[in-house]
Formats: C-alpha cells, structure tokens, sequence
C-alpha cells in the first residue's frame, strides 16, 4: 500500500511511518522542513516539501496514494483564529485533494477534546452530541465538519484519541517525568479526576486498521467515528505513581487550590502573546484542566475493526522511560 502522512515528523507520525515502512509499505510524509525530517529518511519514507496552509502543494502529491492519515494540526496557538486556520482549513484542503483523487481513503486524527469531557463513571461514546469545552476542542470538531463535506466523493473515518503516551512523546510524558523528578505532582484542584490513554503503538494500529476496513463518515451521523482507548479509568493519582514507579523513584501529589492553576495559566498565555510562542499551559487549556473526567469508550472499535490495545500502562511507562534514559531525556 502507499500512504500519505501529514504531521510525520510529529510524535505519532514518526510511529506509525516506523510501523508502516517495516512492514513493506510505501509512505509518502508531508514536512515543511525537509533537513528536520533526518529519522524519516533514514526509515525510508519519501519527503515531500508542502504546507497545508498551500493547497497547491498538496496537488500532485496525493492523487496516487491509498490511504491519507491526516496527524498535522496545532494543539497550542496564541488564538482562536490560528486554531482554525491550521486545524480547520488545513484539513479541509487535504480533504478536497483526497476527493478529487477518487482513490485514496481517508483517516482523520482527531481529538477526545472534539467530543468534550465525560461523566466520570460513564466513559462518552460516539453517539454522545459532542461538546467540547476548548478552542482546540473545537477547532478540532470543526475539522471533523470540514472533512464531512467531502463525505459524498471520499471515503473517510475518523479517530479521537485521548492522551497518547510512549516512546518520542514531546507534551505529556515530559511534562510528567519533570515533576516525578522532583518527588511532588501537582493536581489541579482538590476533586478527583479521571482520564483515558492510549499507548501510541495501540493508536497506530488503530489507525492501520481503520484504514483497512473502517466505516465510511456520513454527513451528519457517528458511523465511521471511533474512539480510542486502553479501557482502563485513571485517576490523576494513578498516573503519578505510574510515572514514579517507572522512574523508580517514590514522592506524591500535591493537591494545588484550582484558583492558582488559573492565574499559571494566565500568566502563561500573557508570556506567550509577548514572546509570540503559545505555551501548553493556557487559559484554554484550562477550559479542559477544570473538568473531572475525560474518559471514552473504545468498544465500537473492538466490535467493528476487531482491534484490541496491547500495551498496559505498566509496560508502557516503563518502555518509555527507557527511550527517554538512552536519549538522556530524563
């Protein structure tokens, strides 16, 4: 098969080119800087020069591929209006090149934050009415909308994992591993708190196989949309130890009033609108840090597409810690 990889030299993106290329695949990766995209050349992947913001970059490089899995997108901006331009514009470009081709399939990488947080005790579903409480959450779902447009010429499907964690991971796992070095993990808040995850190795194989037999989206409905997910509910706590037990050290979370979070936060967005860099720290992103629950149900994707996770959140830390020790990341 030949693939089409946007957001390649991104922590997933590299993953599943690794994964694709070992097993004989033919992968095409969109970069804008072909000299940062050393690993993927070196794994054999084709580099493609271009830019989801040119949409004539993306003409003759799409038509004769298979399968378009579609990573690319901003997960911190400095606003509203760089959000959409990137998660939402970016995506319906590809999509009207993918239609235009009439072969390749489609597979959007979404986000959980496109479908909003959950109860805790009931994990959402797909045939939950999205509500997502961010800008990125919803720049995300606005993606999703703007790739459904197409859903009349173009085979499409999307994926919206939770936290994605493991081996190259650039947000989640470094951020954790700096305070389980210290002996003290912060919590947002004094309520419990629970979440999902999905290793990235499981996320891959998620993605291959929706590209094989996942269902088609339609233009308003929930076939073709599934969510991503280990089954298991972790609370912040549990996230902690696992981190300290990977890293074999011993310390504890440290409850922190949510007032201060919010005024980190915002002195965090106000250095980023100063020095032009967004931080993942945010005012919005505390729109999604103040809810108790972000878990999703992965059930739909075991019944349809036959797909199980693998990786346990043990073997997963304990993977990870050992990519970041060999790199001396941690």
């Amino acid at each position: 098969m030949r693939w089409f990889v946007t957001g390649a030299t991104g922590f997933i993106g590299t993953t599943l080119i690794e994964r694709l290329v070992g097993r004989g695949d033919e992968v095409r990766a969109l970069v804008r800087d072909v000299g940062r995209a050393a690993e993927l050349r070196e794994m054999g992947a084709e580099l493609v020069r271009g830019d989801l913001a040119r949409p004539d970059s993306l003409v003759d490089v799409v038509p004769d591929v298979d399968v378009v899995v579609h990573l690319a997108g901003l997960v911190k901006a400095l606003s509203r209006e760089e959000f959409f331009s990137v998660n939402v514009e970016g995506t319906r470009s590809l999509a009207r090149v993918a239609a235009r081709s009439g072969r390749a399939k489609f597979v959007l990488v979404s986000s959980l934050a496109a479908a909003g947080p959950s109860t805790p005790g009931r994990p959402r579903t797909e045939t939950d009415r999205p509500a997502p409480v961010s800008i990125y959450g919803q720049s995300k779902l606005a993606a999703e909308d703007a790739m459904r447009a197409f859903a009349p010429t173009l085979h499409a499907s999307i994926i919206r994992p939770p936290i994605v964690y493991g081996p190259r991971d650039k947000e989640f796992l470094p951020s954790l591993f700096r305070l389980a070095r210290t002996g003290v993990i912060a919590k947002s808040g004094t309520g419990e708190k629970h979440y999902s995850l999905i290793h990235v190795d499981d996320l891959v194989a998620m993605i291959i196989d929706v590209a094989d037999r996942g269902a088609r989206v339609d233009e308003a409905g929930t076939s073709g949309v599934y969510f991503c997910s280990d089954g298991v509910d972790y609370t912040w706590e549990a996230l902690a130890r696992g981190a300290l037990g990977a890293l074999g050290r011993r310390g504890t979370v440290v409850p922190v009033p949510e007032i201060i979070t919010w005024l980190a936060a915002g002195a965090s967005s106000a250095a980023a609108r100063l020095t032009g860099r967004p931080a993942i720290l945010s005012l919005d992103k505390m729109m999604e840090i103040r809810e108790p629950a972000w878990t999703c149900s992965s059930d739909k994707a075991r019944r349809e597409l036959g797909w199980a996770p693998r990786v346990s959140f043990v073997d997963g830390m304990r993977d990870s810690v050992r990519w970041f020790r060999e790199r001396g990341l941690v």
